[in-house]
């Protein structure tokens, strides 16, 4: 399987927080986001990596290295995830995974997406907390999502999108589809999931969720501030090399500690 990560973007809400730094670049600890998520993408098994870049591509493929294929947004001030994407649609044909560069992730939940049943699905993170509204949130029933907008009612809102979703062969056709429509209306501005919102009105487009693993978006300051200070330790504490939904269940039965279903179960 293929996978495209969407690193275009500056990062201008961070507020200076990572310099002149593109957001992918983003220091995490000891690696920046992008690295960790090609490492995490390759613990899985996918080394057909993409990465859609613009900000900075000189450093950007310094940092990638040789072994990624790069698309470049070359408008990348001026646009935003969804063309980003559409700029890789020939990519997509035979099936893909897409990642914001801007997620830190356990990668427990790149393990429950790919090995998911279903061929066309997103992560979602379930929330019984009122989401706010810079949140892409997502109205799911049935594991199936049916709405996906940030300006979505936040009683209607069942959770909000994690930022990584798969499709297989058909429904990246059908996808490709929805972001050449927004393209050609000019829609360049729009995120990725507005073309999710459409694919989902018409083919079943499946939730997959976080199981409470440990995640999180940056987009701003205190975004950061809350991925180095509490999500980094929390991934970090599984001290695991090999993330499985069986290790991680022998650690958690010899810590006493139970683990949630695994996605399907």
């Amino acid at each position: 399987m293929r996978a495209v990560i969407l690193a275009a973007g500056k990062g201008s809400r961070l507020n200076g927080a990572i310099g002149d730094k593109p957001k992918c670049l983003l220091r995490v600890g000891d690696r920046t986001l992008i690295e960790r998520q090609i490492e995490t993408l390759q613990t899985v098994g996918i080394d057909d990596i993409v990465v859609v870049a613009g900000c900075q591509l000189d450093r950007v493929k310094r940092t990638c290295g040789p072994r990624v294929t790069y698309v470049v947004n070359a408008r990348y001030a001026q646009t935003n995830s969804l063309y980003s994407l559409w700029l890789a649609r020939t990519l997509l044909l035979d099936g893909f995974i897409v990642l914001n560069c801007d997620v830190l992730f356990h990668p427990q939940l790149l393990t429950d997406l790919v090995s998911a049943r279903h061929e066309d699905a997103l992560l979602i993170a379930y929330s019984e907390e009122p989401l706010g509204d810079e949140e892409m949130k997502i109205r799911a029933r049935r594991g199936r999502v049916r709405e996906i907008a940030k300006t979505l009612a936040a009683d209607d809102a069942d959770g909000e999108n994690v930022g990584i979703a798969k499709f297989g062969a058909t429904g990246a056709r059908l996808l490709a589809g929805f972001l050449e429509q927004r393209v050609a209306a000019g829609r360049l501005r729009d995120w990725v999931p507005h073309a999710f919102d459409d694919f989902a009105q018409v083919r079943p487009l499946h939730a997959v969720g976080t199981r409470g693993f440990p995640w999180t978006e940056i987009d701003f300051p205190e975004d950061y501030e809350h991925a180095v200070r509490d999500v980094l330790p929390a991934i970090e504490s599984f001290h695991s090399s090999t993330f499985t939904v069986d290790s991680l269940r022998r650690r958690s039965r010899a810590a006493s500690v139970p683990l949630p279903p695994a996605a399907g179960e």
